[in-house]
């Protein structure tokens, strides 16, 4: 494997906190380590530096949020754990907060943890958790290879439940080395609904927010709140928190309700967010088409109604100074038939969201500038 930066240090296993690794290897003949400690690095959650959970939003955060959104920031979705290691195998142990349930999501998606090797620009699939529905606790290999070379790991955590533990189960005498750098420190920040938090990809690293942090190198923070991406001011303040933003994504429109809601929530959210960040590039979507619009012209027409207020209400803040601005039109990422892009009209498919990074990603680019493009696909 060819990489463009320079060796890390080498870490043995035996030369690690002890608090952070469980050797009992003699039982499995595998070493467990937690990934809160280095060289095991973990991102994708804003406020993981100062409070070592994983959740999306501070577990005490200084604003009202509603119980919807408390609940739903436990979900690990955009977690990620990177590491180097030179360990035949990998495995994860991982205990939940609750088990699978959902009736048009994969356990795997909700639930599981799946695994890339590679490294940035390389990155391939390279296995999946496997469990039985329902469980709450389990442990599970996600790679095997009959060599021992070094090798750069990204695990993905569930989309759908969250994370009380999780520990990485690497060979004895393996060595690990902590992760290739970021091409930069500063943060692509999505905001948005269910489609935003990952629902339906059938694994972890199908949502269009991970598909996207394997091309463009840099950490990406989902705030995507499974039907309560609802535009309030709050969550605007929360996202403004986050340091060293790149850009800030707004996909909201799916869960705004009336267009007449949306009109109120989104300029707030904005102007909200701009009062800490004035000039961070901002990219507004419009939400992909239902795949009911062709039969139910309500839907249609409430969507073109809400696309012509964003198009506007971007013209009007350009004008008024703000150059820091980008809409796009989201509506023709799926193709001419949506539905088959989809689980229940609504929801991508893992094709799905491959179409919608494949159409974002050249925008995140122009926007971003240099920080995003060396990574490649």
């Amino acid at each position: 494997m060819q990489n463009n930066v320079p060796e890390p240090e080498k870490v043995s296993p035996y030369q690690l906190d002890q608090n952070m690794k469980i050797d009992n290897h003699g039982a499995d003949e595998r070493i467990w380590y937690s990934p809160q400690r280095g060289p095991f690095q973990v991102s994708g959650f804003g406020w993981f530096h100062t409070e070592r959970i994983y959740r999306r939003l501070p577990a005490v955060p200084d604003v009202y949020i509603r119980p919807e959104v408390d609940a739903l920031a436990n979900c690990t979705s955009g977690g990620q754990i990177r590491f180097r290691s030179n360990s035949r195998s990998v495995s994860v142990r991982v205990r939940l907060t609750a088990g699978s349930g959902m009736y048009h999501m994969p356990p795997t998606g909700e639930c599981g943890v799946d695994a890339y090797i590679g490294g940035p620009g390389h990155w391939l699939h390279a296995g999946t958790a496997r469990f039985q529905a329902g469980q709450v606790e389990y442990e599970s290999s996600i790679f095997d290879s009959g060599t021992s070379e070094a090798r750069s790991f990204l695990l993905n955590m569930p989309l759908y439940q969250g994370v009380e533990e999780i520990w990485i189960g690497l060979e004895p005498g393996a060595e690990v080395w902590a992760p290739e750098s970021y091409d930069s420190s500063k943060k692509v920040i999505v905001y948005g609904t269910s489609i935003t938090q990952g629902g339906c990809a059938s694994r972890p690293g199908m949502s269009y927010t991970n598909i996207l942090s394997r091309r463009c190198h840099l950490e990406f923070i989902n705030l995507g709140f499974s039907g309560n991406g609802k535009g309030e001011s709050e969550l605007a303040v929360l996202a403004a928190q986050i340091p060293e933003p790149a850009c800030l994504v707004i996909d909201y429109e799916g869960n705004a309700g009336s267009t007449e809601s949306y009109r109120q929530t989104l300029p707030l959210f904005i102007e909200t967010y701009r009062k800490v960040h004035p000039e961070v590039p901002i990219i507004l979507i419009s939400r992909i088409r239902h795949g009911a619009e062709s039969f139910k012209p309500e839907i249609l027409e409430g969507r073109l109604a809400r696309k012509k207020f964003q198009m506007d209400l971007i013209r009007q803040l350009t004008e008024a100074g703000d150059h820091n601005l980008t809409f796009v039109d989201g509506s023709d990422w799926l193709g001419d038939d949506p539905g088959e892009t989809t689980v229940d009209g609504v929801h991508p498919t893992d094709l799905g969201f491959k179409l919608m990074a494949d159409r974002l990603e050249p925008v995140l680019r122009q926007v971003i500038g240099d920080s995003a493009s060396a990574a490649g696909r």
